[in-house]
């Protein structure tokens, strides 16, 4: 385990934030990060690197093994604070999509649990996400055509890569609201469920990672998000290099003879 790993970590449980709260469950090794801010839960300029440095200190948390980012009552966010745009700095609105990336650059899984609104900004997070569970009422969109703006912190471009130029004109373009069912058919959303289940759904899925090796779980990740704009043989190249390290790692060790002695792994990250 890294230095940075072993400091004692800040205990996020009841702290302040613009916005959103943070807990983090030790027991199933979660960390959650939950939007709350009035019925629709905008998302203010200064919450945005709020939000980045809350990522960044569960990442570093050796309790959290999964992070959730969800949000209280119907909508998980109609998107930014409208007149943000107009008040904030030049130097603020330069470090939006920084921000917003922070999901990606976690080295943890990232779940987004999506219902009702999820707008803008509310989308992008989503995006930068591992995962999006999506329950029936999700309506996704980036709607900044109607203020004669186009998304500004990563939207279009990531939305590109999972469905297209076709689509994401459609989608930009037309401030297009995307449902569940489009969603889950475009590549979207990971999963749909009934709303009334989508708590249980992310649940089942932190569950679920939290079985796996973390060191090929971040060793995953991070191949996945360098190699998508690689050429095939460079990252199947690369591919085969962390193939040779995590041979090496403990935890192949661990999951070979679990394999072999018919019983569940006990993975150490190491």
């Amino acid at each position: 385990m890294s230095n940075v790993l072993a400091k004692p970590q800040p205990d996020l449980n009841g702290m302040e934030f613009d916005g959103f709260s943070v807990a983090v469950d030790a027991a199933g090794q979660r960390g959650d990060i939950i939007l709350d801010r009035g019925e629709f839960n905008t998302i203010s300029m200064d919450e945005r690197d709020e939000l980045r440095a809350a990522f960044e200190i569960l990442d570093r948390d050796p309790r959290v093994r999964v992070i959730v980012l969800r949000a209280a009552g119907e909508h998980f966010s109609s998107g930014g604070f409208i007149r943000g745009f107009l008040e904030a700095a030049p130097e603020l609105v330069s470090k939006l999509a920084d921000n917003v990336a922070a999901p990606a650059r976690c080295e943890k899984p990232v779940i987004a649990a999506n219902r009702g609104y999820t707008f803008g900004v509310g989308f992008e997070l989503s995006l930068a996400c591992d995962f999006r569970i999506a329950s029936e009422t999700v309506q996704y969109a980036l709607p900044e055509q109607r203020l004669g703006q186009i998304p500004g912190s990563g939207g279009s471009a990531r939305l590109q890569k999972i469905v297209g130029i076709t689509r994401t004109k459609d989608i930009v373009m037309r401030s297009r609201r995307i449902k569940a069912d489009q969603a889950l058919a475009w590549g979207i959303a990971t999963e749909v469920v009934p709303d009334d289940r989508l708590e249980a759904a992310t649940d089942a899925l932190v569950a679920e990672l939290v079985t796996f090796s973390p060191i090929a779980q971040r060793t995953a990740k991070r191949l996945l998000n360098e190699t998508e704009e690689c050429h095939l043989g460079t990252a199947i190249e690369l591919e085969g290099h962390c193939y040779s390290r995590l041979r090496q790692s403990d935890d192949f060790r661990e999951g070979v003879l679990a394999f072999h002695e018919k019983r569940p792994p006990q993975f150490k990250g190491s």
